[in-house]
């Protein structure tokens, strides 16, 4: 019975999404298609983060300035 329960309340846990998402201080070489990367760069106005989603082979990634939430904003600036 242990086992089982266990079992339930550990699958509770994989099943939540994470909110949390990592900011990079520069865009990677190497994205898949359609994956996305959050950037912290000076491209963005301040409380933006740059999100890029990889493109499939041929075309271009898709840039765009987006604001996080509060809490992700204030930990990308606290960022070394």
């Amino acid at each position: 019975m242990r086992i089982l329960v266990s079992a339930v309340v550990l699958s509770c846990f994989s099943l939540l999404p994470c909110s949390a998402q990592t900011i990079l201080k520069s865009e990677p070489l190497m994205l898949a298609p359609y994956e996305v990367a959050f950037v912290k760069d000076a491209s963005c106005p301040s409380g933006k983060v740059m999100k890029v989603t990889g493109a499939i082979r041929g075309l271009h990634r898709r840039k765009a300035c987006v604001a996080m939430p509060g809490e992700q904003a204030s930990l990308a600036a606290a960022t070394p």
